[in-house]
């Protein structure tokens, strides 16, 4: 006598959608947390891209971030309040923040940035 293993085959098939489903939505969450004992990571607006900060990737010695406030509740964990915004994390902790005037463009320069970086790098020592 042959075993009918259909239901099988469709419990089989359900568990495959479901990880099909939820494997793109964890692949493609954002996360400040970086590698590095410093992490600069900058909080924009899909809508405002026009004003990303140009140079997050030229700072030396930090990992940079760039994450997208629209989804998710980015704004409200870390009190984003205009865009774009920077923060310095050191052990992810918030150390130092920046942020852009009410035309939503960063006056803050590159070398102030790395200015408070290389200050928190010395403090460690």
């Amino acid at each position: 006598m042959k075993k009918d293993y259909t239901v099988l085959k469709m419990f089989g098939g359900f568990i495959l959608v479901i990880l099909l489903m939820i494997l793109p939505s964890t692949t493609n969450a954002q996360s400040y947390d970086c590698d590095g004992d410093i992490c600069v990571v900058e909080f924009n607006a899909s809508w405002n891209a026009g004003n990303n900060v140009e140079w997050l990737g030229n700072l030396s010695e930090v990992e940079t971030k760039r994450i997208l406030i629209d989804a998710g509740d980015w704004q409200k964990k870390f009190n984003i309040f205009v865009t774009p915004t920077i923060i310095i994390f050191v052990g992810g902790e918030e150390k130092k923040r920046y942020q852009a005037n009410i035309m939503m463009q960063m006056e803050t320069t590159e070398k102030e940035v790395q200015s408070s970086i290389d200050e928190i790098i010395m403090e460690e020592f």
